[in-house]
């Protein structure tokens, strides 16, 4: 499975994966196997990504098209 939105929204901030990788402490195949869905996403690195890019995890997952997180706790 493909996670579409995490990689538009990586798209759209004009980052390749490497980048992304490196924001994240990770190897660049390590994050491209999580985008395409090859390895499940850990806990930590879906709140670091919606927290990098001001999204909710829902949205990261394509569980919906609202991108807005939602309020702190």
């Amino acid at each position: 499975m493909i996670f579409q939105h995490i990689k538009d929204l990586r798209e759209d901030a004009d980052l390749s994966q490497a980048q992304i990788a490196q924001i994240l402490g990770m190897a660049q195949n390590t994050y491209s196997q999580y985008e395409t869905g090859k390895i499940a996403f850990t806990d930590e690195v879906l709140i670091k990504l919606a927290d990098f890019y001001g999204a909710s995890v829902d949205y990261l997952l394509d569980r919906t098209k609202e991108k807005r997180p939602y309020p702190a706790l």
